[in-house]
């Protein structure tokens, strides 16, 4: 997507044929994604003498284990790529070192609030925000009009509606058509879509100073109780595989990410034109909007020994404008945002996205892209992997028939306050 020779070359000061070789660990570990990101490094690596970068990947189940291990053996990458989750944790582990003034001040230029929160602990930026994910409704325009709906729904009403309207059962009570999607599968359809609407009703999963969990509340309640209904009436089946239920036209609507769209295109072929996106659906009509995002960050090693060469490094992918020959003439963006967009993501960089979309994009992409002005990035202090899987835990218990809606919520805060509040 780049302009070829777009990037002067540049002499290096270090002797010939001894560079500093700067090591980048990221989860990029195959298909697209690897070959999105070895594109500018090969190009970097092509225009810069004295500095070289090369990458190594894991899968991401292995990510954060592998970036506190490499750190205590004293075996860390120069440059590493954690999902902003971690962002508290590996700095309380003295794994992630401080945005210099002059890149901080250019991270908050340069993306929307949510991107900048995410990859900032306290009042501290911590590295180059890239991909970028919010999350929006999906939904099967083939399957409502079926069912008599004219459109996707834009109240928590009229969703709970649509998904009791669109479910199908055979003559013996098997499910043909779920009406929403709940699934177990990953966090992304458990958490991720409970913490969507818990924004969109107005309400957070921990408190403001980090320390306890602000998700047993009324809009808490309001989230669990919708769930738990739809679940109840039949219109979802948490055991299904959501992702693929959808691709085969079982589920009406679901909440997920932007990152699907590419899935969905590549594995739906035709019946593609069949998939609508739009804003989450708010509790009442009029309601201001709120959905969640998540994300991942590059940022530096705090016991590497070339910081300096390691953030210019990152300026250079991440803040450097480039042309880029798929957006029409004279179109400029990032190298990270043309990445992204390849592989059909989305950076936190609202003036690229808009660039690199253009008219003739994929329009399924437009509401994640709306969304960066008001999502709400997922809280990233030091215990929040924990207490995301305690609150995937205990929402399946719900979902399940295990817990209920009080039970479910006592159950989180419990576990979630004694998480958030001990010593790391």
């Amino acid at each position: 997507m780049l302009t070829a020779g777009c990037a002067a070359p540049h002499q290096g000061t270090g002797r010939p044929g001894d560079p500093i070789v700067l090591t980048l660990l990221s989860h990029y570990a195959s298909g697209a994604l690897k070959e999105a990101l070895q594109g500018p490094v090969d190009e970097w690596n092509a225009t810069h003498d004295r500095v070289k970068v090369r990458t190594k990947a894991v899968e991401f189940t292995d990510l954060l284990t592998t970036f506190m291990v490499r750190q205590a053996a004293g075996q860390g990458a120069d440059i590493i790529h954690p999902y902003c989750l971690w962002a508290g944790q590996l700095v309380r582990a003295g794994v992630l070192r401080p945005a210099p003034s002059e890149h901080a001040r250019e991270i908050r230029r340069g993306y929307g609030a949510a991107a900048v929160e995410a990859s900032s602990v306290g009042s501290e930026v911590y590295g180059y925000p890239t991909e970028v994910q919010t999350y929006a409704l999906y939904y099967n325009k083939r399957l409502l009009r079926e069912a008599g709906v004219d459109g996707p729904p834009r109240t928590w009403r009229e969703l709970e509606e649509t998904a009791y309207r669109t479910t199908r059962r055979d003559e013996y009570g098997n499910t043909l058509v779920q009406g929403f999607g709940l699934s177990t599968i990953d966090d992304s359809t458990t958490v991720g879509q409970t913490l969507a609407l818990l924004n969109a009703a107005g309400g957070s999963f921990v408190s403001a100073d980090g320390r306890s969990t602000a998700i047993d509340s009324k809009a808490g309640r309001a989230v669990l109780d919708l769930e738990h209904r739809l679940v109840a009436r039949g219109a979802s089946d948490p055991g299904v595989n959501v992702y693929k239920a959808f691709a085969s036209g079982q589920v009406a609507m679901v909440i997920s990410a932007g990152w699907w769209t590419g899935s969905l295109k590549s594995q739906m072929g035709g019946a593609y034109r069949d998939v609508g996106v739009t804003a989450l659906p708010v509790p009442e009509a009029g309601g201001a909007r709120a959905t969640l995002s998540t994300g991942f960050m590059l940022g530096v090693d705090a016991a590497g020994k070339h910081p300096r060469e390691a953030w210019e490094f990152l300026r250079w992918l991440n803040a450097e404008k480039v042309g880029v020959k798929s957006a029409g003439k004279g179109a400029r963006a990032t190298r990270m945002s043309a990445l992204q967009v390849s592989v059909g993501s989305l950076t936190g960089r609202a003036d690229d996205m808009r660039t690199l979309l253009g008219e003739g994009g994929d329009p399924n992409l437009r509401p994640f892209l709306d969304a960066l002005a008001y999502a709400v990035p997922e809280p990233n202090v030091p215990g929040a992997q924990q207490a995301k899987s305690l609150l995937r835990k205990n929402i399946e218990a719900l979902w399940t028939g295990q817990q209920s809606v009080d039970e479910a919520l006592r159950t989180t805060r419990r576990q979630v306050d004694q998480e958030v509040s001990r010593p790391w």
